[in-house]
């Protein structure tokens, strides 16, 4: 068993150990919950992260549509890449 320290702002760091041997890596996403008195964090699948990603992605109003047809859809996909290619810088 490994002993941590809370620090400022509640913070957590799990020792290396631990981190490797589930797999963790940064940006990767806990479920914290309290059993008998005891903390227990679980990591989230994969397709549970890209679901709280898009769920935040559409919150903050980053998403397009719902489109009644195809048109729509073509038509706001074109829009956007144009909007997109004019603040992207060239690369070369």
């Amino acid at each position: 068993m490994s002993t941590v320290r809370v620090k400022a702002n509640h913070q957590v760091t799990l020792p290396p150990a631990i981190v490797e041997k589930v797999g963790l890596k940064e940006g990767d996403l806990l479920d914290a919950k309290i059993e008998r008195g005891k903390i227990t964090l679980t990591p989230k699948s994969r397709l549970d992260q890209q679901i709280a990603e898009s769920m935040a992605d559409y919150e903050a109003g980053r998403s397009y549509g719902p489109f009644d047809n195809a048109e729509d859809l073509i038509a706001s996909l074109e829009k956007n890449v144009t909007k997109r290619a004019t603040r992207r810088p060239n690369l070369p």
